[in-house]
């Protein structure tokens, strides 16, 4: 299934001073204020192969963390836009990034992200605005709750109430919750953290129809905008090859640095996957599968009636008998195949 994906992480400018739009940004990896942006991103991910589709450097919303101020330019024009667009609050922005990517004729199943973003405004937003699914890590926040039987409660608090399932099920507890105001229905499925033993996550789904194990396998695509985050900023120079003070400077080195990325991954693709090769590939398939099939079962069947003539030394007339009433036992598929391999012998 296709997914968009939305997450960010930091672009360092520890080392600037007059960098426009410059700010203070959490590190949540080092858990500290570091100078640089919020690099939001939206990726697209079929679980072989990541594509960055959008992105924008995010400054900071209020004043306090805000360092350098931002150049003069017409709310009007692209550069003025884009200037606001970088001082939103990031679920904001990454509807905008949602709808530019739909409007451009990009389609996924649903979005992933981690539970920074996971909250009912946005899950709502998302379903309502966007007519996308949401498959998300909920935060354990006693502030946020969701519909449950007659009231409502926060994940902590419908754990504690619900009974697990025991032994090596790969999920400890599946609920159906409501999110929002709108009473948007949801399954929450809750799993072991395998860096803590004691310790569960949670993971919510708008998509009631889709079983816990393929909440729990959709979900777990949203590593790829990690693994690309990491290639960036360690193979392709996203951080220190531009040391422009302009913003739209930064904006568009961080564009040509993605599409380096997508021409690895497509070259990637073309290496790993044998349907590159387009409706080739189809032909040479489909001509494998029914000559493989079809001597295959002829082989099988030869076998047996040697075998059957050698130890019971029976005669032709029993031995055709013998023949027609197993391949009338068998599927219609496999009698065709049968057909078709005598035809062809």
């Amino acid at each position: 299934k296709d997914v968009f994906i939305i997450d960010d992480s930091l672009f360092d400018r520890s080392r600037s001073k007059k960098t426009e739009l410059l700010a203070k940004v959490f590190d949540h990896c080092s858990m500290k204020y570091r100078n640089g942006y919020r690099m939001l991103t939206l990726g697209w991910s079929d679980g072989n192969s990541f594509v960055p589709i959008n992105h924008c450097l995010m400054s900071a919303a209020d004043d306090k963390n805000l360092l350098c101020k931002a150049a003069d330019f017409d709310g009007r024009s692209l550069a003025g836009k884009r200037r606001k667009q970088s001082r939103r609050k990031a679920t904001e922005v990454m509807i905008d990034l949602l709808k530019a990517a739909r409007s451009s004729g990009i389609s996924a199943k649903y979005v992933l992200f981690d539970s920074w973003f996971s909250s009912p405004k946005t899950i709502t937003a998302l379903k309502t605005d966007c007519e996308l699914d949401t498959i998300a890590m909920v935060k354990k926040s006693s502030k946020i709750k969701y519909g449950y039987q007659d009231g409502k409660y926060n994940i902590k608090e419908i754990y504690k109430q619900c009974k697990k399932r025991r032994g090596r099920s790969k999920y400890l507890l599946s609920v159906d919750v409501t999110v929002g105001d709108e009473a948007i229905p949801a399954k929450i499925v809750c799993v072991r953290n395998k860096s803590r033993k004691k310790d569960w996550l949670a993971i919510i789904s708008t998509d009631t129809m889709i079983s816990e194990e393929e909440i729990i396998r959709i979900y777990g695509k949203r590593w790829d905008i990690e693994v690309f985050f990491k290639t960036c900023k360690s193979y392709l120079h996203l951080v220190k090859e531009c040391r422009s003070l302009s913003y739209d400077a930064l904006t568009a080195h961080v564009s040509i640095v993605f599409v380096r990325y997508m021409m690895l991954a497509v070259t990637q693709r073309c290496n790993t996957d044998d349907k590159t090769i387009c409706e080739l590939f189809y032909r040479l398939m489909d001509e494998l599968d029914d000559i493989t099939f079809n001597q295959s079962m002829r082989i099988i069947i030869d076998a047996l009636m040697d075998t059957v003539m050698e130890h019971f030394h029976i005669t032709e007339q029993q031995l055709e008998d013998f023949t027609t009433s197993l391949v009338q036992r068998l599927p219609k598929y496999m009698q065709k195949a049968l057909e078709y391999g005598s035809a062809a012998a």
